[in-house]
């Protein structure tokens, strides 16, 4: 098997394990509290990515679109294994899913010129801070690639991506011709952290600035909202130990007691 380029495209996105908040105009996620990473689906993607290129040899790439703080993603990406990065600096808040593959196909016909082909570009299966499941689908439409969605794990063979996809029937296969485009859904690969050799590697790791040849149309957001939390329901046993009889009923109820 040949040497395999990959290229990953990941997010600066406010963490959403968290307790999220909107921004004061209600159109975006405000990382401020929260703070900002990659979303696990970007995380696998950087795992398959790094382990494909640990078998077969090659490289990988992690490129991102946003402003100078969005080299933050890049470093993490670069301190778990990949070789190089891209930023393309720009406004990300103008940018539409549209927009976004279109930056990035830019990216990889300059790479090809100069002859860096990519064999396999990985997205997320979907935005962390917007939803949008757009990008790798508008990608691959782009650069004329198959493409496959809801990817868990990959191989590559003889010019070929086997790629598995989970379903509530079990794990669909596909195989499509390489060079090709997956979106990445986490759950299938367990992503490594950084070691501190990993972290100091990436601080020197060479990050590529461009300017995105693209006019954004934007994301046309009207706004977002959040649900309402979760009603609880606090039901008082008593107080001090004439509660214990109460206590004991709901243990025997809930099994704890026989």
């Amino acid at each position: 098997m040949a040497e395999v380029n990959i290229l990953v495209c990941v997010k600066r996105a406010a963490d959403v394990t968290g307790e999220v908040v909107l921004t004061a105009d209600g159109t975006a996620l405000d990382g401020r509290y929260s703070g900002y990473a990659m979303s696990g689906h970007e995380t696998a993607a950087v795992e398959i990515a790094v382990s494909l290129v640990e078998q077969h040899g090659g490289s990988v790439t992690v490129l991102t679109l946003g402003d100078e703080d969005a080299v933050e993603q890049l470093r993490d990406a670069l301190a778990v294994g990949a070789d190089d990065a891209v930023h393309i600096e720009a406004d990300s808040s103008a940018y539409g899913p549209a927009d976004v593959a279109a930056a990035i196909a830019e990216v990889v016909r300059a790479r090809a010129d100069a002859g860096t082909a990519y064999d396999l570009v990985l997205v997320g299966n979907d935005a962390a801070d917007t939803g949008n499941f757009q990008v790798g689908i508008r990608l691959a439409y782009l650069l004329d690639r198959p493409v496959v969605a809801g990817v868990q794990s990959a191989e590559v063979a003889d010019g070929t991506a086997t790629l598995h996809v989970g379903s509530a029937e079990g794990t669909e296969t596909y195989e499509v011709a390489l060079p090709a485009v997956a979106t990445v859904l986490e759950g299938g690969v367990d992503p490594r952290y950084p070691n501190i050799r990993g972290r100091m590697r990436a601080k020197k790791a060479p990050v590529e600035t461009v300017t995105a040849g693209v006019e954004p149309k934007g994301g046309r957001t009207l706004g977002l909202s959040l649900p309402p939390p979760a009603p609880t329901q606090v039901t008082v046993l008593g107080e001090g130990p004439g509660a214990a009889p109460a206590v004991v009923d709901v243990l025997r109820k809930i099994g704890v007691l026989s």
